[in-house]
């Protein structure tokens, strides 16, 4: 393809994405499609010849569209917020047009520069102090590991460099909820710890892990000969947005020295919010934390920032230095492949850079209030309605909302809630996400799509109530 050919076909393509954007309501929200038919609908080897981009585009539109579900649907309010605002968008279009690497700061100054102030930009707009060096990675699972890793060494007084945890006389222990996030649990699995060296703390009426009883269990470890390594804490869990006590958290960690993550992957862009911060209180006791600003905030995914206060120590787990990657400048510049897993590192920055600019800190700051005054009145709507109820705190934008007619328990109750749900999302007029709290089936409402307001939210809560009325 020519630099002229590219102009023509990127020139449609940029149209393509406008038009999807502004028509994305006209589609049913989830897709419709059955396991396979993309698949069957696509050759079963690659084509010899080449073929036209106009082709290319028929089959877009024809075989791919039919099976995308549409985040970005003003009535998706499944699993959490994925804005990709377009100019986050436009933002990672050049980044993958530059085509750069960031392996090392030589490599591409200008990734590993603007990284470091667009980082800086995001911590004063979270309220964090100068005390934190942020970086970005792809996920928040990445993130996690990541502090796991870090934790691990630091109370095993840096086994990497000997047998490792192999070598190791006593397991080292990991502390989460049941509400953490699952990639919690991958993360401490992929870091070594085994499932066995990970007891769930129990939690309080809110679902919020207790610190107390974190206490407990981590004297129970210590009476044993075990060696507490490192707590994760949430600010707004997966299932609930439930608010672990991060203070309380971050003292009983303190006190035992052991190392605290905190998990603000969704609720962490609520933090550019002052009226919100008091939901991570305390969290300047931590060591680390992932906020990913490719959910609430308007990123184009991937984008996962990771803070860490002692970023020497990060450094030294993860810093790989082959004789081809080291110049002149090393010792005056950060070089991000010493900050987390990856040795390439893509132009990241570059979309966050460009959101914040177009939206400015206002603009982000009155969409999200704009969705926590949304998902304030649809609460008050559940609450008022006969036989519908609110099962959680509601923070956030996450409503967990359960309809429990007359006479209806237990597993019928489950699969009575199952059966609206699937007919609400098969319906296509929105999307909700079905999940388990306390052990029985409900439903996740999560707002906060660039493009709902509060009339999309009105015509969810017809719709929820059509489908459980039709039986």
């Amino acid at each position: 393809m020519t630099p002229e050919e590219f102009r023509k076909q990127g020139h449609a393509i940029v149209d393509w994405i406008a038009d999807y954007r502004r028509d994305v309501a006209k589609f049913p929200v989830m897709a419709r499609t059955e396991p396979g038919d993309i698949r069957r609908a696509l050759p079963g080897s690659a084509p010899d010849q080449p073929e036209s981009f106009a082709d290319i585009m028929r089959d877009l539109d024809s075989v791919i569209m039919p099976g995308v579900s549409h985040w970005q649907h003003p009535s998706f309010f499944g699993y959490f917020p994925s804005n990709g605002l377009p100019a986050s968008v436009l933002g990672d279009f050049i980044s993958t047009g530059l085509g750069v690497i960031g392996l090392s700061w030589q490599a591409c100054p200008a990734l590993t520069e603007l990284e470091e102030v667009v980082c800086d930009w995001v911590r004063q707009m979270l309220g964090l102090s100068d005390a934190w060096s942020g970086v970005i990675h792809d996920t928040a699972s990445t993130n996690t590991l990541v502090a796991l890793i870090c934790a691990r060494e630091r109370a095993s007084g840096f086994a990497l460099s000997r047998g490792g945890l192999q070598g190791e006389d006593r397991p080292l222990i990991v502390y989460a909820s049941m509400h953490a996030h699952s990639s919690v649990d991958k993360a401490a699995l992929l870091a070594g710890f085994g499932r066995d060296n990970m007891p769930l703390v129990p939690c309080d009426e809110k679902n919020a892990m207790r610190a107390d009883e974190l206490a407990k269990l981590i004297e129970t470890d210590l009476r044993a000969g075990n060696v507490p390594c490192a707590v994760v804490a949430t600010t707004g869990t997966t299932t609930a947005t439930a608010i672990d006590p991060i203070g309380a958290i971050a003292d009983v960690a303190k006190r035992f020295g052991i190392w605290l993550h905190v998990d603000a992957a969704m609720a962490g862009s609520a933090m550019i919010l002052p009226e919100c911060r008091w939901m991570w209180e305390g969290v300047e006791g931590a060591d680390s934390l992932v906020v990913n600003a490719h959910k609430w905030l308007g990123a184009a995914f991937d984008c996962s920032l990771y803070y860490v206060r002692d970023p020497d120590h990060l450094i030294r787990v993860m810093s790989t230095n082959p004789s081809y990657l080291r110049n002149s400048a090393d010792g005056a510049v950060k070089n991000f492949r010493d900050w987390g897993l990856p040795l390439g590192r893509r132009f990241r920055a570059l979309k966050l850079w460009m959101l914040i600019r177009e939206q400015g800190i206002a603009g982000l700051q009155g969409r999200l209030r704009r969705d926590l005054e949304n998902a304030r009145w649809f609460e008050a709507q559940l609450r008022a309605a006969p036989e519908w109820r609110v099962l959680a705190p509601v923070p956030l934008q996450t409503i967990c909302v359960r309809h429990e007619p007359a006479g209806v328990s237990g597993d019928d109750l489950d699969a009575h809630t199952q059966r609206w749900a699937e007919r609400l999302n098969r319906g296509g007029a929105a999307y909700a996400t079905p999940a388990i709290l306390d052990g029985r089936w409900m439903v996740r409402v999560s707002i906060g799509g660039e493009q709902t307001e509060r009339a999309h939210v009105e015509a969810l809560w017809k719709e929820m109530q059509r489908v459980v009325s039709a039986g």
